[in-house]
């Protein structure tokens, strides 16, 4: 990112961005470096979305998005270009619980097994189900029939691993980045590295070519927590004197004129029109759809159809010198996922005093130390898990913390943060839906759309979608001065 450079058609250019979550900011951030003035909506009281600070015990920290997978360069360059300072975890190695105790992760990709041994070994699978899983590489390269443009993650491993990989591996990871289900999520949008490797025969054969998958090689994190990301970045938005953020500002309305855009937006006890020359909509699904109801409504109709999961975090902090605390969280571990298979009321649990240290030091009171962990709760299809008071949801986390690791003592604090309708679903055939839903778009000058709901859920991917939306609208304006069709 440079300064900004007033480019060809950008002078004088207004764009109102709606959304302030990390699709939005980079977004504004990306037009006012290519000249534009941006005004960016935000319907909540601050920027962020799901990269949000609360507090449990008097300590600072995430309770939504707690790290970057940096094999992705668009999160850490960004955090670099802030001058934000990036941490590894000190504690990298996950569990899964199941069949009744935690037991090591093997080797996989996205939970798909990678070596036999070592899947052998964690007592993951059942006798039957390892026998299954055995027989990969004894199968022949995967082939989609003519009517299969995509399958699910879950149909592709049934087929080369058996049912029980899924189940007891699959979805737990996936559970934990999508809040899906295996067996509805497109291996083409999700995975589709391990599409290819199926397609070109057996992926455990291939296995010495599939980068490690150790978490700390994985993921970086920010001293004080993720949220400080929007923080600084909408600080630094502001700073450029061409980016005006409007907290509380909810836009409810859009409408195509023959200058560009009138947006109709809602604050507390006003209702007012803002123009632009050019809209971008970094929002999810549902209200994008709304918002191009009547400017791109083929657009709209596949933006409906994208369906969301809810879920929850609830975090703790406990005493360290409790007598039941030490000994049932040291494990060796960041943490563990849980299989729904299992029947289990939470799908994962985060011991973040082990895998940032940032936070076992924010946890160091002249009182004593206190550990913070944090389970998530909620899948789709499992709304009614989490339609139940506060109080409900802390004491099914606790009950199966207990279960899972002995935990026998009583929490200091805790805090629930609920994401209702926060991860899209990326059903099987998402990749089709997704050109579709441009197609619309691009067929509309000067608007443009960007977030989780389309290239991928992580940070890096949500920031790359945010990049490529406002280059597009970058290069529709220079097209249009150079007499040039808005989609060439």
């Amino acid at each position: 990112m440079g300064t900004p450079d007033a480019r060809v058609g950008a002078v004088d250019q207004r764009v109102v961005v709606v959304g302030g979550g990390i699709a939005g900011l980079v977004a504004a951030r990306e037009l006012a470096a290519a000249g534009r003035t941006v005004l960016l909506l935000e319907g909540s009281p601050t920027v962020g979305g799901k990269l949000r600070r609360g507090e449990v015990a008097g300590i600072t920290l995430d309770v939504g998005a707690e790290a970057i997978v940096n094999r992705r360069p668009e999160g850490v360059a960004l955090a670099r270009e802030l001058g934000i300072g990036l941490v590894r975890p000190s504690a990298a190695t996950s569990r899964i619980w199941t069949r009744g105790a935690l037991r090591p992760l093997p080797r996989t990709l996205m939970g798909a097994p990678l070596d036999l041994a070592q899947l052998a070994d964690s007592g993951v699978l059942g006798d039957e189900g390892l026998r299954a899983a055995r027989r990969e590489p004894e199968l022949a390269a995967t082939t989609l029939t003519e009517a299969e443009t995509d399958l699910s993650v879950g149909d592709l491993v049934d087929r080369r691993y058996g049912p029980e990989v899924t189940d007891r591996l699959v979805e737990p990871l996936l559970g934990g980045v999508y809040a899906g289900r295996a067996r509805e999520i497109s291996v083409r949008a999700a995975i589709p590295s391990l599409l290819d490797l199926a397609e070109r025969g057996s992926i455990t054969a291939q296995a010495g070519g599939v980068p490690p998958s150790a978490a700390g090689s994985i993921f970086t994190g920010i001293p004080g927590g993720m949220w400080r990301l929007p923080v600084e970045l909408g600080r630094a938005l502001v700073a450029t004197g061409r980016v005006e953020i409007r907290t509380g500002a909810m836009a409810t309305g859009l409408r195509r004129t023959a200058d560009g855009f009138e947006v109709t937006v809602r604050t507390a006890g006003d209702e007012r029109l803002e123009t632009a020359d050019e809209v971008v909509l970094a929002t999810p699904a549902a209200p994008t759809a709304r918002l191009l109801a009547t400017v791109a409504p083929a657009a709209s109709g596949e933006l409906a159809r994208v369906e969301y999961a809810s879920t929850a975090v609830v975090t703790f902090a406990f005493h360290a010198d409790d007598p039941g605390v030490r000994a049932a969280l040291d494990v060796g571990a960041s943490g563990f996922l849980v299989p729904p298979v299992d029947g289990r009321r939470i799908k994962a649990a985060t011991f973040s005093f082990a895998k940032w240290d940032w936070v076992r030091a924010g946890g160091a009171t002249p009182e004593g130390d206190l550990l913070v962990l944090r389970t998530s709760v909620g899948r789709i299809g499992e709304e009614e898990t989490l339609q139940v008071p506060d109080e409900e949801l802390v004491a099914a986390s606790l009950a199966d913390l207990a279960e899972a690791t002995g935990l026998s003592a009583e929490p200091v604090d805790a805090r629930v943060q609920r994401w209702g309708g926060g991860l899209p679903q990326y059903a099987v055939g998402h990749l089709d839906r997704v050109a579709r839903i441009r197609a619309g778009v691009a067929a509309v000058p000067g608007l443009a759309v960007c977030g989780a709901a389309y290239d991928g859920v992580g940070i890096p991917a949500v920031i790359a979608s945010a990049q490529r939306a406002a280059a597009e609208l970058v290069a529709g304006s220079c097209a249009g001065d150079t007499g040039d069709s808005p989609e060439g």
